[in-house]
């Protein structure tokens, strides 16, 4: 299968939602009323992309050229030309572009979001572009973390710099960043803890992890990505909400969205926060997380 029939399967629950909500509200010849406009944006806001979104669609929908009316085709193609339109300016793949390196890349996000998973398949991905990657095991909170970098790190042949369950994970971010630099390595991606429950804790962690890795490299971390779960939805907007506070982040990546049916909800991020969005995953195999493109995901989510 191509990524986009891939992407494209991995959204039919997403497109299914979109499409059951949108569900009858094609006019055909008969003009495009107030009340069935309303009924459009109420169906576009349910399906997760958000009031904004469904406000700008709306707005689209109500000019003169549809005022004659709207076909089911021609009602998904102005959703997914407005949803393209949202997506594009923030469709920004990760760059290498730190020099003298490593490029520092820390990735946040709450347990179970496949935050671990998802740095395996940045590794493999930059590992097949040539550059040289090296891993740090910075969620020391959780053994089963450490043991999984390992694991993937074994996999895709990266190293990994871990420690004990419990060690000071500042500390290790810094041993890691040493190490690649010692090493000429063009990558260094570091797992970090996601604990919301202690925001307090988490928020100190992770500026002693920028303060003590600072002090090798002024610049890093070079890029702060959150991982998001597609299955949380709307939870998703908190979390962008809690991290962008906590931890400066400046830039998302989305798994999961194959078993979700709530993948509007990245578009509602998109028009809420402006933060880039480098990648989307639809499965559990390595190559099933991709550089992020909006006209291609507004194609598969419209169902087009």
């Amino acid at each position: 299968m191509s990524w986009f029939d891939r992407l494209k399967s991995g959204l039919t629950r997403s497109t299914a939602k979109l499409g059951d909500s949108l569900a009858g509200l094609a006019t055909g010849a008969l003009p495009l009323d107030e009340e069935r406009l309303d009924e459009i944006e109420e169906a576009l806001i349910s399906a997760d992309l958000g009031p904004a979104v469904a406000a700008r669609i709306r707005n689209r929908l109500a000019d003169a050229k549809f005022a004659k009316g709207i076909d089911e085709a021609g009602l998904k193609a102005a959703v997914a030309a407005e949803v393209a339109a949202v997506l594009a300016p923030v469709a920004k793949p990760l760059s290498v572009t730190a020099f003298p390196r490593p490029h520092v890349i820390l990735v946040v996000g709450v347990n179970g979001a496949g935050k671990t998973t998802t740095i395996a398949k940045l590794a493999r991905r930059f590992t097949e572009a040539d550059y040289t990657v090296m891993l740090a095991a910075g969620d020391t909170f959780r053994a089963a973390a450490i043991e999984q970098l390992k694991i993937w790190g074994a996999r895709i042949g990266v190293p990994v710099v871990s420690g004990e369950q419990g060690a000071d994970a500042p500390g290790l971010a810094y041993e890691a960043l040493k190490q690649a630099r010692e090493a000429g390595t063009d990558v260094l991606i570091i797992d970090t803890a996601g604990r919301l429950q202690n925001k307090a804790g988490l928020m100190d962690e992770l500026a002693k992890m920028r303060r003590v890795i600072q002090k090798l490299s002024p610049a890093a971390p070079h890029d702060t990505v959150l991982v998001l779960d597609a299955t949380t939805g709307q939870n998703a907007l908190n979390q962008i909400e809690v991290f962008r506070d906590v931890a400066r982040i400046t830039g998302l990546v989305m798994t999961k969205l194959d078993g979700s049916a709530r993948g509007g909800v990245l578009i509602a991020a998109a028009e809420r926060f402006g933060l880039p969005i480098h990648a989307v995953g639809v499965g559990e195999g390595m190559d099933d997380l991709r550089p992020f493109e909006a006209e291609e995901f507004s194609k598969a989510l419209a169902g087009l």
